[in-house]
């Protein structure tokens, strides 16, 4: 547990520096898939300032078995890890272009080779609801449904892998990829890539790419 939580005060600095959230908004979860504990950032921290016996541990029921108040979201990231036994980690942003897209109601469409890789296809957008309820929870997992991404309407991004560096790779990527899309429609609009080609560079990137990083 304490390799886990070193992996998170990691990653929250890392989304300060790399402009994935400001104050403290945002969270940040692994879950320890044979032991079965959760550790998630506290609630209303900033992550500049977090130490390690700041991170909060829960069981899959979000029972606090240490000590602190978890993250609002909570419930948000037990449904994401009770509806995919895949998933490890759980990055939730606040960045600019991936939350602009959530805000307009705009799904990040599948035009970038990198995000179709990282994400599986789309990334959509789950029905709004308020934060830290469990509609909000139950509408990320039904529009996340096997991809790797979700945006959260007028809200932010969610971004889950196996590992806490994967979903924070994923997040990045899903925010170059929105960018780049409020770009395009400038252009004229994003051209969508096919199903196929979406599908053959999904399982390159899991089955040998992912693999040999």
């Amino acid at each position: 547990m304490l390799e886990i939580k070193h992996s998170i005060l990691d990653a929250g600095r890392r989304m300060i520096d790399r402009g994935l959230v400001a104050g403290t908004w945002g969270n940040i979860s692994v879950c320890d898939r044979i032991g079965g504990p959760i550790a998630i950032t506290p609630s209303g921290m900033p992550y500049d300032q977090l130490k390690m016996d700041d991170i909060v541990v829960v069981d899959l029921d979000g029972t606090v078995i240490s000590t602190g108040r978890p993250s609002s979201e909570l419930a948000l990231h037990l449904a994401i890890y009770k509806a995919r036994p895949d998933v490890g980690a759980i990055v939730h942003t606040h960045s600019l272009y991936a939350t602009a897209c959530a805000v307009a109601g705009k799904s990040i469409p599948p035009s970038l080779e990198e995000m179709v890789q990282v994400v599986g296809g789309p990334v959509e957008i789950a029905e709004y609801a308020l934060p830290g309820t469990e509609a909000l929870a139950a509408n990320a997992v039904a529009a996340l449904s096997d991809r790797s991404a979700v945006l959260l309407s007028n809200h932010g991004a969610v971004a889950c892998a196996a590992s806490i560096d994967e979903a924070l790779l994923i997040a990045e990527i899903v925010e170059k990829a929105a960018h780049i899309h409020v770009i395009a429609e400038q252009l004229g609009g994003a051209r969508r890539l096919i199903d196929e080609d979406i599908l053959l560079m999904r399982n390159f990137y899991v089955e040998k790419y992912r693999n040999i990083k």
